[in-house]
């Protein structure tokens, strides 16, 4: 080699340097955008799928008028406004109802009780102690119960537990928990320590805790850094696990996201019950953000073995820093990461640089190669943004408002009216001939715990009958970067898959064995074909 071809070489080889330095973290990969709506009239700040498919959405009551009229002249009490704050959305139609709202629910908590109705708890100022109800059908609006929680809950986090009632969790400056419906007229809260110690004075970083329910029938809860499992009938720590590595904290306004990774059951029994959090904001950025300096946010993901006998965090690395994203568990049992900025914090005008890839992260792929760029939506979805999977696999995205307004101009991010929907890969065209499409059961099915179901399922084109699964879906309440009662169940098929005509199949699964694994209620189930998902059936198990 010549002296002139050795100089040519090295800065060759240092121009390939300097481009893999500045390269994106890797090629965004797959997924596709669509505008659903323009307007929905108002921020969808809370969102959650009902078991008709449609969805509820609403914000907050004092943001001022909305950009959607309530019905009949209708308007709120004691109030000049006469506009919505919270609408049905109906997925088949593509068409949205006001529904109307008598206190403030900003900042609220719900979930999906077993009989379908969504029940929604607290939020600000005379919606502190409000119980709301939201009854699946055509002509149905919120009922309202004053004084339906004994303590004010804003910002709390509600979980349904196996006897059906919800838990709620916390609130600002509410460190302990209560039950609904009450068992008794006094029935008081109970009070949890773990809350007063993960609270940072002036900054909290503890409040929506991420709270999962357990196959042992306890709750794990995740505070700022740190988690323990927790026996909520004896008010016991069962547990405490170690700190999160790095000490950062993860709830808001340092707000990460969380999820109970998939839950495999086999011969009756959740050998591996395993937590992911992902994402939030430094120590300070909230105080540093306030007074103009924003933090960029966390890019790391711990994963936690919680059945371990010595559970340790193993973390890992995002293609892109995430604070006030959302974490959802697809069909296939990937994890989809959505929304969010990469700098500075939750709270008002206190973020900055939307994060407009999502990622989708599969858990079981090698470690290194996780993590998989989507192509980017258009729209910033910065604090206030939510995030919910629909019955046909797509994700449905809205709302970010960083503003205690609605403001439309002169501000970085305009408050966001729009719906949009995310299709995953495996809705692309090209793999339509893989895609299961189940035939039995029914939609609105009822199944047993514990009970063989028989899936007949039909696929046009050749199937490995070794890769396909089923898995059920709990629909989830989103808020603020979590997803309520979020969880996915892999149930048990015994290899039992089998071709019984020209593209029809059965598989015969086990229906989950008990409420500790799956709460009763409404599930989402699905035939998954080589990572390709069918669209969901509704099941109720009971």
């Amino acid at each position: 080699m010549t002296l002139s071809t050795s100089i040519i070489t090295h800065h060759l080889i240092f121009f390939l340097l300097l481009l893999l330095l500045h390269a994106p973290p890797c090629p965004a990969s797959g997924g596709s955008w669509s505008i659903l709506r323009p307007s929905i009239g108002i921020s969808a700040m809370h969102m959650q799928l009902l078991p008709n498919d449609r969805v509820v959405m609403f914000d907050r009551t004092d943001f001022g008028p909305s950009q959607i009229s309530l019905p009949k002249g209708k308007c709120r009490h004691n109030s000049t406004d006469c506009t919505a704050h919270s609408v049905e959305y109906d997925v088949a139609s593509n068409s949205i109802r006001p529904l109307t709202l008598r206190t403030d629910i900003w900042c609220s908590s719900g979930a999906l009780m077993p009989n379908g109705r969504l029940t929604q708890t607290g939020g600000w100022n005379e919606g502190f102690r409000v119980v709301r109800n939201y009854k699946p059908c055509d002509k149905c609006d919120w009922q309202e119960i004053q004084n339906g929680l004994v303590q004010p809950r804003w910002y709390a986090t509600n979980h349904i537990l196996p006897d059906g009632r919800q838990i709620i969790i916390g609130g600002r400056q509410t460190f302990d928990y209560e039950f609904y419906p009450k068992m008794s007229a006094t029935e008081n809260p109970h009070s949890l320590p773990f809350l007063v110690q993960t609270n940072d004075p002036n900054v909290e970083n503890n409040l929506y805790p991420f709270v999962f329910l357990i196959p042992d029938g306890n709750l794990f809860i995740f505070a700022n850094n740190r988690a323990i499992l927790f026996d909520y009938s004896k008010n016991q720590v069962v547990r405490t696990y170690p700190s999160m590595p790095g000490g950062q904290p993860r709830n808001y306004p340092s707000t990460g996201s969380a999820v109970l990774l998939p839950l495999r059951i086999t011969n009756g029994v959740v050998d591996t019950v395993e937590v992911m959090i992902c994402g939030g904001a430094p120590k300070g950025a909230f105080t540093n953000s306030l007074n103009g300096k924003f933090d960029r946010a966390l890019d790391t993901c711990g994963r936690i073995k919680i059945s371990d006998q010595y559970p340790k965090w193993f973390m890992e690395t995002m293609p892109l820093a995430r604070v006030v994203g959302d974490m959802l568990l697809l069909p296939n049992g990937h994890v989809l990461l959505i929304n969010g900025a990469s700098a500075g914090s939750a709270g008002w005008e206190l973020g900055r640089n939307p994060v407009l890839n999502p990622v989708i992260y599969g858990p079981e792929d090698p470690v290194g190669s996780r993590f998989q760029v989507q192509n980017p939506s258009t729209k910033p979805r910065v604090y206030h943004s939510t995030a919910v999977l629909l019955r046909d696999g797509r994700v449905l995205v809205g709302g970010s408002n960083p503003h205690d307004k609605y403001v439309f101009t002169d501000v970085i991010y305009p408050t966001e009216l729009s719906l949009e929907a995310f299709s995953p890969s495996y809705l692309d065209s090209s793999l339509v001939t893989l895609r299961p499409n189940i035939i039995l059961p029914k939609t609105n099915s009822k199944i047993r715990y514990g009970k063989g179901l028989a899936i007949r399922f039909t696929v046009s084109g050749p199937v490995n009958l070794n890769l396909v699964s089923v898995t059920m879906i709990s629909p989830s309440f989103n808020t603020h970067s979590f997803s309520m009662n979020q969880r996915l169940l892999v149930l048990d098929s015994s290899n039992s898959t089998k071709s019984v005509g020209q593209s029809y199949y059965t598989v015969n699964v086990i229906a989950p064995p008990s409420g500790n694994i799956a709460p009763a209620g409404y599930y989402l189930l699905f035939v998954v074909h080589k990572e390709i998902p069918s669209p969901g059936v509704w099941v109720r198990i009971q």
